[in-house]
């Protein structure tokens, strides 16, 4: 179920010209590992899952520079789109500053593909700060920060 959310996610954004994971990094086997480590978190209504959260403690790739123990990351998240623009993506995030205190994680960090205006202003609505935009191969990514404490 997982997967299928992250699927029809990328399905949307490949159909409008806007393709953003590969088809690895959201196929089943991987979101299988994924899910198994407890990284994922999911919003339901009812029993359909609805919304999904990838939550990780560390996260090299992007942030090399953060020291271990002191962040939490988001990643892949992801609304099916008969519940889009309804503040699942704003409680999936809440979740995730919430889980970020609990683990004693002076911020909560993200990042999204820099020319992504309607996600940016998510997360800058939500309360995250710009940190910085960076390279990684011929695309520039935003990363975001937001601090867990108050």
């Amino acid at each position: 179920m997982i997967a299928s959310v992250l699927q029809d996610a990328e399905l949307w954004l490949a159909g409008g010209g806007r393709a953003l994971w590969p088809a690895a990094a959201i196929g089943d086997e991987r979101v299988l590992q994924d899910t198994s480590a407890g990284l994922f978190h999911v919003a339901r209504d009812g029993e359909q899952i609805v919304g999904v959260m990838k939550f990780e403690l560390e996260d090299a790739y992007f942030w090399p520079e953060i020291p271990p123990g002191t962040s939490a990351f988001v990643h892949k998240l992801a609304i099916r789109r008969a519940w889009a623009k309804q503040g699942i993506s704003t409680e999936l995030l809440a979740y995730a500053r919430t889980r970020a205190q609990q683990l004693d994680r002076a911020h909560l960090r993200l990042d999204c593909v820099a020319d992504r205006q309607g996600l940016r202003k998510l997360y800058e609505g939500f309360g995250f700060a710009l940190h910085s935009v960076v390279q990684k191969g011929a695309t520039s990514f935003a990363r975001y920060e937001l601090p867990t404490a108050g």
